[in-house]
């Protein structure tokens, strides 16, 4: 979690907090997407710092250092499945069907997606849920698989694009957000104006994972990273031009010559209209589908 607040009370470099927390790179990156490491913005938009009293604080805790990596610890499929007492098959059932939501990501060797859950969340589902864990899954889980629903994908970048929301509030990074789950084509239907989609590349967010060297894997991770139900890119074409009006009316996207003029509000109504009427049917077709 992002505290937006002025910067007044010593920091500790990003890379150096997560030493100081005796925590790895990509641990600390969870944490900090989890919410238990508070972070503060960086001098004109660099990389966040943390606070010299939130590592205090953190460091003051009873079971520091092993209390805050069990809280960012993964776990991939077969982990998973141990942790909840049941077989892989199953755990890949459960969270093909939403009921538990991948929070990163990497390739294998053999360029396969394996999906990591946090081991806490794991756990606290398998007590929360035991009638999910034995006997036969329930009939509307077994006709989602039957269709071949797998929301494993879209789970994650939901729980990415909520993360990138938290950490802004300024509407221009939270439309390059949203921005950078849609395709390109998507992106500028909605966006009309160029000097707006060059203002939203310019504050696109990094990517959560490096792209890899090998083309073959680089479509893979690029796959995953953007939209690919019609539902959900309606949902974030919608929200994308909702969230671009907040932009317009704070301050207009720069131009070229330093100046920036508000796009007429007549070119965003319709927009709007157009894309809820789209949302509502796309949202009454997979009702009838199901």
């Amino acid at each position: 979690m992002q505290v937006r607040e002025a910067v007044t009370a010593p920091t500790v470099a990003y890379g150096r907090a997560a030493q100081q927390l005796e925590l790895r790179r990509n641990e600390f990156d969870l944490a900090v997407q989890l919410g238990h490491v508070r972070t503060l913005p960086g001098a004109d938009g660099g990389r966040p710092r943390v606070a010299a009293e939130e590592i205090a604080r953190l460091r003051a805790a009873p079971d520091f250092p092993a209390g805050l990596r069990d809280r960012v610890r993964t776990v991939g499929t077969a982990g998973a499945a141990e942790l909840a007492s049941i077989t892989g098959d199953r755990f890949t059932k459960l969270v093909r069907t939403g009921h538990l939501s991948p929070v990163g990501f990497y390739l294998n060797r053999y360029r396969a997606v394996v999906w990591l859950y946090v081991a806490g969340e794991v756990r606290e589902f398998a007590d929360g849920h035991p009638h999910l864990l034995t006997g036969r899954l329930p009939a509307s889980v077994r006709s989602r698989l039957e269709a071949g629903e797998d929301v494993r994908a879209r789970n994650w970048r939901a729980r990415r694009l909520g993360l990138l929301l938290r950490r802004t509030d300024d509407p221009w990074e939270a439309a390059a957000a949203i921005a950078s789950l849609l395709a390109p084509d998507d992106v500028a239907e909605v966006v009309g104006d160029p000097h707006e989609r060059a203002h939203l590349d310019l504050l696109r967010p990094a990517p959560a994972h490096p792209r890899p060297e090998s083309l073959a894997a680089r479509d893979i991770v690029d796959r995953l990273r953007l939209a690919d139900d019609p539902d959900e890119i309606l949902w974030h074409r919608m929200s994308l031009a909702l969230t671009l009006e907040d932009a317009r009316a704070l301050r207009p996207a720069p131009r070229p010559d330093g100046s920036g003029a508000q796009l007429p509000r007549a070119r965003r109504g319709p927009e709007r209209t157009r894309l809820l009427h789209r949302l509502r049917l796309g949202r009454r077709r997979a009702v009838r589908a199901g």
